[in-house]
């Protein structure tokens, strides 16, 4: 018997508070600000967050961080409720920070009624002055002593709009000789007059997000609210709003971000790289964004299978991007109907079959499936890939060349009798015979050959137009470059080509996944019109990069 797969930290944690009865049941949040896509690092924490509540029967909650009205809009809102869903999970709530403004302002109020925050007209310069370095403590500033009175009022004047953006702020009253800097009298609420996506101009102070977000897990009764590393030293903060608050203690635990080879994670950078032009938008299929590695083929059930491979770690460490692209050839493997495209067509002519004859032959959909079947027309004259003829053969060469035979695939056994060649000496035609009796599925002719081919039958081959993607980037830790990180840009990012493939794809779907036999995993693209089909490598057969890496 299989040994059980051992439990991450994280659930380590959930079934101890569970046996001790600190919980009857979990609640985890999701909680993205609305200011962007979503990438594959989100769905890490999607899948965590929500795999856990389904694990141990509790429920995740969507939350939308939206406390800074300048960058956040209704649009990325929806594209995110639809990342989610896309991956397969359903959130028990959907709330939003704003839905907490008058708690979260009435929360602000009860700390400065209780002397423990205080309204500071210090410049943003000023309070970064004042906050010393990690080895030198801050100083305190003549607003630290206003009385709760004064600033009572004057925060109730902000929230009225008496004073511009920037011109004061609510902090915290802690300590400016903390060891943890974000523990230096934090500012917790700013003046900024912008319209609000669900609010409008209802308000013009909002929160920050070390306020906001504690606070928040505790109304919705969060028991594991799941952050990544970056929040280990926000962590302090938390738990000090809460405890003084005296409110639903929630608690924060951190895990490792994902961190994968080949690819940027920054918000801010894959920001850029729209802006720019580098991609053609958030949706690109070289983007790591969920609309982007959805629009390239990939599957939910593929990232999600990569997400409980990389497992949780308490440590920051670099995946390696070929386990994504393992789990999506190995999920496309099974559900991809099986398609015959030539990519650089070699003309084949089978002499000894009858002129202006087209025969209708059957061809597998999945090797899986063996009751699935295509209709494969088949004429006189066909197209093969280029590389399936060598004139001069090496040693064990299973293709065609000039006597050798091979079955061609679904269809029958030829055999290479002659070739035209152009001026300068390149072939361009092949001349061969078929054998009638070979026919697939019902062949008598007791001949065996080692080599199979795919083709397409010239007068019923589909132009279609191919998007050949390629990782982005060519260096592996993006992280660790000190130079601009366009600089490693893959100029061979996308290839764009026209190909043959059998008529068999004019019945496809947009996003439907299919293998181009011997040439990879490919989608239909949401580009496409009855008159000129797009279709995205989603993957090569195998690793292209590690054969690369060992030349």
């Amino acid at each position: 018997m299989a040994d059980e797969k051992s439990l991450n930290f994280l659930e380590e944690i959930i079934e101890n508070d569970l046996k001790a009865g600190k919980y009857q049941s979990i609640s985890t949040r999701f909680p993205p600000e609305p200011n962007g896509y979503l990438h594959l690092g989100h769905a890490k924490s999607i899948v965590l967050n929500f795999g856990l509540a389904l694990k141990y029967g509790g429920k995740t909650n969507l939350r939308f961080d939206d406390t800074n009205p300048v960058t956040e809009e209704t649009e990325y809102v929806e594209s995110i409720k639809g990342d989610v869903k896309w991956l397969g999970f359903e959130w028990a709530n959907e709330f939003y920070a704003s839905d907490y403004f008058d708690q979260l302002y009435d929360f602000a109020v009860n700390l400065i009624n209780k002397g423990l925050a205080y309204v500071d007209d210090s410049t943003s310069e000023e309070i970064a002055a004042q906050k010393g370095t990690p080895t030198i403590p801050g100083t305190n500033n003549i607003y630290r002593n206003r009385s709760v009175q004064e600033n009572l009022q004057l925060f109730a004047d902000m929230k009225a709009g008496k004073y511009p953006d920037g011109s004061k702020v609510l902090r915290a009253k802690i300590n400016m000789s903390h060891i943890n800097m974000l523990m230096r009298d934090p500012v917790i609420y700013r003046i900024k007059h912008a319209h609000h996506h669900r609010t409008g101009d209802t308000w013009c102070v909002y929160p920050m997000y070390d306020f906001a977000h504690g606070q928040s897990d505790s109304i919705e009764k969060i028991t594991h609210s799941i952050c990544t590393l970056e929040f280990v030293p926000h962590r302090e903060l938390y738990d000090w709003c809460i405890e003084n608050l005296e409110i639903y203690p929630s608690k924060q635990y951190e895990f490792a971000r994902l961190n994968m080879t080949y690819t940027m994670m920054s918000k801010r950078k894959l920001l850029q790289l729209v802006n720019d032009k580098h991609v053609n938008g958030w949706d690109d299929p070289r983007m790591p964004t969920l609309s982007g590695v959805r629009r390239r083929g990939y599957t939910p059930e593929a990232i999600r299978d990569f997400c409980d491979r990389i497992g949780v770690a308490k440590r920051e460490n670099l995946i390696d991007i070929s386990l994504l692209e393992f789990c999506v050839r190995e999920h496309l493997n099974k559900k991809a109907d099986r398609r015959m495209v030539v990519f650089d067509p070699l003309k084949v002519v089978i002499t000894n079959y009858p002129e202006g004859k087209t025969e209708v032959l059957s061809g597998e959909n999945n090797p899986e499936d063996h009751t699935s079947v295509r209709p494969l027309p088949f004429g006189r004259e066909l197209y093969i890939e280029q590389d399936d003829f060598m004139e001069v053969p090496p040693k064990k060469y299973f293709r065609l060349s000039p006597g050798q035979m091979v079955r061609l695939k679904s269809a029958y056994i030829i055999k290479c009798e002659g070739v035209v060649k152009d001026s300068s000496g390149k072939v361009t035609e092949l001349h061969c015979t078929y054998i009638p009796e070979s026919k697939s599925g019902s062949d008598v002719s007791g001949i065996n050959v080692k080599g199979v081919i795919h083709w397409v039958s010239i007068a019923d081959a589909l132009p279609i137009e191919v998007r050949l993607y390629d990782r982005l980037f060519v260096t592996e830790d993006l992280n660790a470059i000190e130079d601009d990180f366009t600089n490693h840009l893959n100029p061979e990012s996308l290839t764009v080509k026209t190909v043959y493939a059998e008529p068999e794809l004019k019945n496809s779907k947009e996003g439907e996944h299919f293998q181009f036999l011997r040439m990879g995993y490919f989608c239909k693209d949401p580009d496409s019109t009855p008159t000129n089909l797009v279709f995205n490598r989603t993957a090569t057969l195998r690793d292209m990069w590690a054969k690369e890496m060992k030349k």
